[in-house]
């Protein structure tokens, strides 16, 4: 009988599994990897000699040092920028949100950027940062105040060779941008780009209703409309970089013809800008001052609002637009069978009992025996960031451990 063979576990794949966890025992990590403790034990101590880890002598495990440098999360929206820095233990100690105008092109929107870093950094090295309790032993401070790694969240595919931003549609002017390089040049540090869907689901999986979830996706619903898919454990890119690109999809085959533009077809229906439009239509356009740029007219506000005082043309257009998206969700439960739908985006919070009530109905109807559960999403329009979060953590992670080796 031929013995199995044995499986070299990388540092970087204990600390990513302690990232996820917050803590981990010797024994745990032997556990999930395979391998004996000793193996393990050998591992933790060349993590310790790095400093990224800490031992907690009192629960006895190994956690992240969040002494080892900051991490910086960006959400960047069709609307908004959201900032969040984090310590190395992945707690946000400080986080903001602007408004963008996206119809001043990139250059600008990536100098707003570089100035939320900033601002970020200069908010949080203004504070004490308290001791934390229970990390006194093993427990090294290597420059408290350095940013180790940044991550952004884009509303658009990322090219996964390049990381070059490729078609951001809800940005006017985004499309082959090279964000990534930009923001190197300027901080020194790595920087992650990863679709704000995608990113959403990293964030999701990591502290929120999908955690420990290996088969889910989670559909972004704002401004525009996207999805983060996880199969297996593991986050699913494609080829080009637009696996779970939503706004492709077409639910009318009779239009399968019809040009809708970088927009497409789905979502210029079922996305906030699909809400406002519809509102427009059935319920004639806001008053003209809460239309003064382009992010206020793809805002769904008013519509959700008008519901809120019980009017039924507002009622029917939000009907409309969640009946399309249960048909777009039977689709993909058809192909991947999933165990979890999360769902997520500032679109969500406006009736979230009329959007699972509607949900519910349509994908039982039509998916009758394979219907996974459907939930709102537990960090609501946070997901993204802590996703950004997580992944600029991994990203510093490995940096740190190459300038090891």
């Amino acid at each position: 009988m031929k013995k199995r063979p044995v499986v070299e576990t990388r540092l970087e794949e204990i600390l990513e599994e302690i990232t996820r966890r917050g803590e981990m025992s010797v024994r745990d990590a032997a556990r999930k990897f395979g391998v004996k403790i000793s193996a393990v034990q050998q591992k933790v101590r060349s993590l310790l000699r790095t400093g990224l880890v800490c031992f907690n002598n009192q629960r006895r495990k190994i956690a992240l040092n969040p002494d080892f440098g900051f991490v910086v999360g960006i959400d960047l929206g069709a609307s908004h920028l959201h900032f969040a820095l984090a310590d190395f233990g992945g707690e946000i100690l400080n986080d903001s949100t602007v408004k963008i105008h996206p119809e001043d092109g990139p250059e600008k929107l990536i100098a707003q950027i570089k100035d939320g870093v900033r601002r970020q950094v200069d908010a949080v090295t203004r504070k004490r940062l308290p001791e934390k309790p229970g990390h006194a032993i093993e427990r090294k401070t290597q420059h408290p105040f350095t940013v180790r790694g940044m991550a952004i969240g884009v509303p658009s595919p990322v090219d996964p060779v390049s990381g070059v931003v490729s078609l951001a549609n809800n940005l006017p002017g985004w499309k082959n941008i090279h964000l990534a390089r930009a923001l190197e040049k300027q901080f020194h540090v790595p920087v992650i780009i990863e679709n704000d869907a995608n990113m959403a689901a990293i964030g999701e999986r990591w502290r929120g209703v999908a955690r420990g979830v290996n088969n889910f996706v989670f559909i972004a619903l704002g401004t525009g409309i996207g999805a983060g898919v996880f199969v297996n454990g593991e986050l699913v890119r494609g080829r080009t970089g637009s696996a779970g690109e939503l706004f492709r999809m077409n639910v009318e085959w009779q239009r399968w013809e019809e040009d809708f533009g970088n927009i497409g077809y789905f979502e210029t229906h079922v996305s906030g800008m699909g809400i406002a439009a519809e509102g427009r239509k059935l319920m004639g356009p806001p008053a003209a001052d809460q239309l003064a740029n382009l992010a206020a007219q793809r805002d769904a506000y008013f519509v959700f609002d008008a519901l809120r005082q019980g009017n039924p043309q507002a009622r029917a257009a939000l009907e409309k637009v969640f009946t399309m998206l249960g048909v777009g969700i039977t689709n993909i439960v058809a192909v991947l069978d999933p165990d979890l739908i999360v769902l997520g985006g500032g679109v969500v919070k406006g009736a979230p009992e009329f959007l699972l009530a509607t949900l519910d109905r349509v994908v039982r109807r039509i998916q009758k025996e394979i219907t996974p559960p459907i939930k709102i999403s537990a960090l609501e329009d946070k997901a993204q960031t802590h996703g950004a979060v997580f992944s600029a953590l991994t990203g510093a992670q490995k940096a740190a451990l190459g300038r090891q080796r």
